[in-house]
């Protein structure tokens, strides 16, 4: 898509005053949910493939990070899932539980791994013990050992999402697909704090499949960095499916970012983090995680060929962090101004969550929290959702009868 197309898609957009892209359902939401990530899955580095022993995916400096970026004011976190040394991802959520008390969590959940019933009520578990404070993100990639067809995993995914949906909604679940069959079964124990339909579901495919389960049955559609002519595209690809059963969607990006407080220093830092990367070690980076023969993974490495010889491919997004790091591979670089500015683009085309990261990630909370943070006007989806109650809800794990 041209600028110039860009430019009519957003006049086109469903005549909402902030001209965005497509409808959105927070269409009138004048602030956006600003999240950083928690390094739970070996990705942590103060220069890119130079594995520190101080950065390491364990449990004492994943909550530090967690910590942190609720001390800056980030309204939650993404916590990944993959098959790599460092924390399962339910598992440290509930640890990270006693130690916050305002941060979301954006529990990354690999859609078959545990039996959907358990999982709805390992979520419930989840979402009382974080009294709302969860959201989750639905994955679908393979399982460690498996190589599966798309088609049936997305199936899969689909069935798990249908029978959360149950659980949290319906008194009974009644389920009966290809993968799941369930019938006449009670979901009291699965019963979750958030009230209106259960934690947000937050999803990010490339593929027909993806897109189809996303716009029937997921809250925000997630996005990694692509040129904005391509982001628009994919997010004109995605209202499409929604309209068709008559629905909405709010809209994410997930995004490195490098912010300094002149230009010149965000480029210097962006050439130093990958100053003593090896190449070939870089791939290798890349090829063991799950998603590295992905559809989107490949959009990455697509936006690495259209850059410029350092690594541009616009004037401040930056793709360099992908050549060692499967899945999200580039950064905003820039100064503070410039930053925000390209925040704003976003938001005017109706990004409504971003998912914000940077190495090491402690120090580049630190650096985005300071420079960053005070210029932003954020909000809890959840809440803006009207999800989370003012009250312990009246559910057996909260302010209900006991059963």
């Amino acid at each position: 898509m041209s600028d110039g197309m860009l430019r009519k898609a957003k006049s086109a957009a469903a005549g909402t005053e902030s001209m965005t892209v497509v409808p959105v359902t927070s269409a009138d939401l004048d602030a956006c949910e600003v999240s950083w990530f928690a390094a739970l899955c070996s990705d942590d580095y103060a220069q890119l493939g130079v594995p520190d022993g101080g950065l390491r995916s364990s449990w004492k400096h994943c909550s530090s990070i967690v910590q942190e970026a609720e001390k800056q004011g980030f309204r939650n976190i993404l916590c990944p899932s993959s098959y790599q040394v460092g924390q399962d991802t339910l598992s440290f959520v509930a640890g990270c539980a006693p130690i916050t008390s305002e941060i979301n969590f954006l529990a990354a959940v690999r859609c078959g791994e545990m039996q959907p019933i358990m999982l709805a009520r390992t979520i419930a578990t989840l979402d009382h013990m974080l009294e709302g404070r969860l959201t989750i993100n639905i994955i679908s990639s393979d399982f460690p050992g498996e190589v599966a067809e798309s088609k049936f995993r997305y199936q899969r995914s689909r069935e798990v999402v249908e029978i959360l949906r149950q659980a949290w909604r319906q008194d009974k679940i009644n389920y009966h697909g290809e993968v799941y069959d369930f019938t006449d079964l009670w979901t009291e124990p699965a019963k979750p704090y958030q009230q209106n339909g259960g934690p947000l579901m937050y999803f990010g495919g490339y593929s027909p499949d993806a897109l189809e389960l996303c716009a029937q049955h997921c809250d925000v559609y997630l996005m990694w960095p692509e040129p904005k002519a391509q982001i628009a595209e994919r997010m004109q690809a995605v209202n499409a499916r929604a309209e068709a059963h008559g629905r909405t969607l709010d809209y994410g990006l997930r995004v490195h970012m490098i912010v300094r407080d002149t230009e010149a220093e965000a480029k210097e830092y962006a050439e130093h983090l990958v100053a003593q990367l090896d190449d070939e070690f870089g791939r290798l980076i890349r090829d063991r995680a799950h998603d590295s023969v992905s559809l989107g993974v490949a959009h990455q490495a697509r936006a690495r060929e259209l850059a410029d010889k350092f690594g541009y491919v616009e004037p401040h997004l930056w793709t360099g962090v992908g050549r060692a790091r499967s899945g999200c591979g580039a950064a905003l670089v820039g100064s503070t101004d410039q930053v925000m500015s390209e925040i704003e683009e976003y938001r005017k085309m109706g990004i409504r969550a971003f998912i914000f990261s940077g190495y090491p990630h402690i120090d580049e909370c630190k650096s985005f929290g300071a420079r960053v943070m005070p210029n932003l006007k954020t909000c809890s989806l959840p809440h803006a959702y009207g999800r989370v109650p003012s009250l312990t809800p009246a559910t057996p794990l909260g302010a209900g009868p006991r059963i």
